[in-house]
This record gives C-alpha cells, structure tokens and sequence, in this order.
C-alpha cells in the first residue's frame, strides 16, 4: 500500500479557509473498474459457487407483479427532515472516537471534494497530501486531524461508495416472467447506472491491483460477490416455483449472474468516462439481455 513521503508529517495545525473546488474532467485513458480488478486480483480469490449463490426461494408465484424490492431501514437522524450522515462525515482514523461539529463536517467535506478530484485527475499513486490540502485550500496540520494519510481518506470516500452500492444490493427485486418484472429489473440497472456514476473515481481507483491495499480491495470484492448473489436469488426465484422439479432452471444461475455483472460493471465504466454512449438506450439493451439471460423461453 502506498504511503506518504516523509516531508509530509504532520506539523502544527492552523486555521484554515473555506475555498471552491473546481471539478476537472476525468482522463478515460487511465480508467478501470471491478471487472478489470477482478481479472488482476484474481490470485486473492476464486468464485465459490455455494459463497456466491445459494439461491433462496421468494414467495412470487408466477404472473404476479413483481415483489417490491426489500427497504432498508432509515439510518437515524438529527431531526424531523434531515438526512442521515454520510458515514464519510465522521472522518479517518484521526477523527474516530470524537463528535465533529459543523466546522468539523465541512473541512471533512472539503478535504474528500479535493482529495476525490486529484485522485480522478492524476491517479492514486501520484497524488500527495501537498496537492490535497493545495486544492482544499487548507494546511497539512488540518489535513491531519481528520486524516492519517492519503489511504485514509482513500478509505473514507470508499465507505460512501460501498454504503450506497449495499443499499441497491438489498434492493435488487425479484424479477417475475412478466412486464411488471421487466419493469422491476430496468428501474434497478438505472439506480446501479446513478449509483455507479456517483462513485465513478473511487471504484475505478479500487480496480487498480498494484495501488490499493489488499483489505480495501477485499472489501469491494465482497460487495461485488454479494451483488453477484443477490441478481441470482431476485432472478430466479419466481421462477424456481414455476418450473418443475429438476429442470435445471438454477443449473450455473450464480456463474449467470456474475457474468451479467461484468457486463453491466463494464459499460457503466465506459458511461462513467465520459464515453458517449446513449444512457437509457443502454439501460434498455442492458435490461432485455439480463432479464433473456435466465427468462428465455
């Protein structure tokens, strides 16, 4: 894991001053996702088939409308109408164990902007906490109080991009052999286009096997596992009721499923570095392929 040069220490605090962040397009010339990390970390694991699948049984008979997809509880709150944090709010390692005020939230906030565009603009290895707190308009010592190092803050913008991706993996809907099925199904992929899109630099970052340590890349790995899990389980399910005994219908359903992962993981990369592809249509070719790949006739 890369770590920061020794001149970077951390010297005294001071005060530091709110400033703009300008955001910077990302270079697609450097960009890469799961599937290309996957393929390079794959020495770290292999697909077990009964880790990833499993399938379980949803109580959708066939015709039906499609289930709605499982809420997850509200996380709490501050007060009537007020979000819940981000769990990126409270902060690195520095920061763990103390309630941040609102001056602390905002220098949180403005050092994961900065740091978040000079990981898109330059590439994690380059990056330096000098360019960090440059563009943050602060100083190293406020740097410091929130943040360990550049894998640190590295870490704290992951866990906004693995909160999320959870969420619409707990959401994933089980897709009945109908309209209302393929309705459930396209509304999920644009949620995981939006959801992708959102944490578009820290997930292509993430993909970069020689860059990230092996437990933060483990921990995208075990999301995407899950993810893998919970399209197999929410498109077979209202199927497995219909068919008869040893059909084969669930025959490979986790290998299907993770390769309909990689596709949907691949061509959000390319919409995510600005390849101009057209969304919704993608959406809609992405969502007739999937819902094909364990509802043909």
């Amino acid at each position: 894991m890369t770590r920061e040069p020794c001149q970077d220490a951390p010297p005294q605090p001071t005060t530091s001053a709110p400033g703009a962040v300008d955001r910077v397009p990302a270079d697609p010339a450097r960009l890469g996702g799961f599937a290309n990390g996957a393929a390079q970390r794959s020495q770290i694991t292999q697909v077990d088939a009964g880790r990833v699948g499993a399938v379980v049984v949803a109580a959708a008979a066939p015709g039906a409308p499609a289930a709605e997809p499982r809420r997850r509880p509200p996380g709490p709150s501050r007060g009537i109408g007020v979000r819940p944090r981000r769990p990126s709010m409270g902060g690195g390692i520095p920061a763990q164990g103390r309630e941040l005020g609102t001056q602390g939230r905002q220098t949180v906030r403005r050092l994961l902007e900065a740091g978040l565009i000079e990981f898109d603009v330059k590439g994690f290895n380059i990056v330096r906490v000098d360019d960090v707190v440059r563009r943050a308009k602060t100083s190293h010592g406020t740097f410091y109080l929130y943040f360990a190092n550049k894998d640190d803050l590295f870490r704290t913008l992951l866990l906004d991009a693995l909160h999320d991706m959870e969420l619409i993996t707990d959401d994933f809907p089980v897709v009945t052999s109908n309209e209302a099925g393929r309705a459930a199904l396209r509304r999920w992929i644009e949620r995981f286009t939006d959801t992708y899109s959102a944490h578009g630099t820290v997930i292509r970052v993430l993909s970069q096997a020689d860059v990230v340590g092996e437990e933060v890349y483990g921990d995208g790995l075990r999301m995407l596992f899950r993810l893998s899990e919970a399209i197999a389980q929410g498109m077979t399910a209202a199927r497995r009721l219909s068919d008869p005994p040893g059909s084969g219908t669930d025959d490979h359903a986790e290998l299907t499923a993770l390769a309909c992962l990689m596709m949907l993981e691949r061509v959000n990369y390319l919409i995510s570095a600005d390849v101009r592809l057209p969304r919704d249509e993608m959406i809609d070719r992405l969502s007739a392929i999937i819902y094909a790949a364990f509802h043909a006739p």
